[in-house]
């Protein structure tokens, strides 16, 4: 049975393959079973051995053809899924088709012409629900200056979201809060590394919101822009009253506020004061607080405790890196999205070399198709490279790579440096190593926690004192200049 999760009616798959398929029929432990049969059989066992990502975006969509004793043969509308599942998931294929049929049959997957277009079809030719037009008609953007006053991008929202096993539980407590405002995960806390997705998800809750809920009011607000409203509101002179009360009206009068990096408020007295009193009377009145950092509550550095106990009262939820499938998927709806055409080898290049970061992996992306637009120029491996300056030499750089040059700059042990010793040499390589996973891989505090099996504190406690040393300490910031050097030969 298809589940339902991937936005497919249950019947999507058994409608589509009883209308292509080759009739087929094979004895499995003495029962019949036809190709339609056999696929979603298939489709059960893959679904647990590949990323939810993956399984949707390239899987569920195949099509199977024939099979006999030798091959069992599927046909895809998308061109990129060809060269992906044949590189990264064939062996997944291969056990899944043969737990489903009882034979060692070779799997082919073939590009279909005529399927892109009829699915290419269907999606632009979708008749629109009663539904959706009610829905459509609610919203008339009017709630253009609605969304305008919430401080919103149009960008970002749900539709254009990639979801992958590293952001699934951020993804579905979002389109959670956006369906039911006040009532479940409130306060919703995303945290993750910079440029994964949490600014897009945030936003995705507000347009959501004001497009099915015109009665209500959203306001998204970075931290530094709340500081600089409580310091406006604090200003000398005799209008002080009236801006406190303009701003406490400005943030305390709205139905839904999303607050990103709220990390930055921390150690500002004031303005965590009027956080924490303006969270008490939004959750107070059931409405919903929604809240983005690059780090839990209890990491962040200065952070007043009624705050963090504040931030912890309903979900936590974070965002890692996407592994290579997601990313792909990712640039994939980029170029769907411009109408351009990219050869699935641009497409993994980029997503192998834009590994930690989805904001400069769509950066990349668009500048290279823009240059090479501008200028005229094929879209090749060695035209890309020229476009984002990419150096052969570089290395992508990972927890172990750079463990293995600070334990040999110190000449000490890898294991050293993962141990529970607290001599001051390995102490110090410790600290080091966590301070370049941090600065180098932009991996979130709890993914390196996670490596050196240490707590997400300890972790913090080492950047952010090694981040202070470098400041005074000229010996340690030319020990790790040497060792950026040799992790980047």
């Amino acid at each position: 049975m298809i589940p339902a999760d991937f936005g497919l009616p249950a019947n999507f798959f058994r409608y589509t393959v009883t209308t292509r398929l080759v009739c087929c029929n094979i004895n499995f432990m003495g029962q019949e079973k036809n190709i339609a049969e056999v696929w979603n059989e298939a489709l059960q066992d893959l679904q647990k051995q590949v990323s939810d990502s993956t399984f949707s975006t390239w899987i569920l969509p195949l099509e199977p053809q024939y099979f006999d004793e030798n091959c069992f043969v599927l046909h895809t509308g998308q061109a990129f899924a060809v060269n992906l599942l044949r590189n990264n998931h064939y062996t997944e294929m291969l056990k899944a088709v043969k737990q489903a049929t009882g034979k060692d049959l070779e799997v082919k997957i073939i590009f279909d012409e005529e399927l892109a277009k009829k699915i290419s079809k269907k999606t632009k030719n979708k008749p629109v629900t009663q539904e959706e037009t009610d829905t459509q008609s609610k919203f008339n953007y009017d709630s253009l200056t609605h969304m305008q006053s919430s401080n919103l991008n149009l960008k970002y929202k749900f539709e254009n979201f990639v979801v992958g096993s590293n952001n699934k539980l951020a993804f579905v407590a979002a389109q959670t809060v956006a369906k039911n405002p006040g009532t479940k995960y409130n306060p919703l806390y995303i945290y993750g590394g910079p440029g994964l997705g949490k600014t897009h998800l945030m936003q995705a809750i507000g347009h959501y919101i004001i497009k099915n809920r015109t009665d209500l009011k959203v306001l998204f607000i970075t931290s530094e822009e709340f500081v600089n409203d409580v310091v406006n509101a604090l200003a000398r002179g005799d209008e002080k009253t009236k801006k406190m009360n303009k701003f406490r009206k400005k943030y305390r009068e709205v139905d839904v506020l999303l607050i990103d990096d709220i990390q930055f408020i921390a150690g500002k007295a004031r303005t965590e004061e009027e956080v924490f009193n303006t969270f008490n009377t939004l959750h107070g009145a059931g409405k919903q607080i929604v809240v983005t950092s690059d780090r839990t509550p209890k990491e962040i550095p200065s952070l007043s405790d009624r705050l963090v106990s504040r931030f912890e009262w309903g979900l936590m939820a974070d965002i890692q890196v996407p592994d290579i499938e997601t990313r792909m998927a990712i640039l994939q709806n980029l170029a769907k999205d411009t109408n351009i055409e990219v050869p699935y080898s641009i497409i993994e290049f980029l997503a192998t070399i834009y590994a930690n970061n989805i904001r400069e992996l769509e950066g990349a992306f668009n500048r290279v198709t823009a240059y090479a637009s501008i200028n005229e120029m094929p879209l090749t491996i060695d035209n890309v490279k020229k476009i984002i300056n990419y150096n052969e030499k570089e290395k992508s750089y990972t927890f172990d790579g750079i463990v293995d040059e600070v334990a040999s700059y110190y000449n000490i042990s890898t294991k050293e440096i993962k141990s529970s010793s607290r001599a001051a040499k390995v102490s110090e390589a410790r600290q080091v190593a966590i301070y370049l996973c941090r600065e180098l891989t932009k991996q979130s505090f709890p993914a390196i926690g996670e490596f050196f099996e240490k707590k997400h504190t300890t972790i913090l406690y080492s950047y952010d004192k090694i981040k202070a040393d470098l400041v005074i300490n000229k010996s340690l910031a030319h020990g790790i200049e040497c060792i950026i050097n040799q992790i980047c030969k």
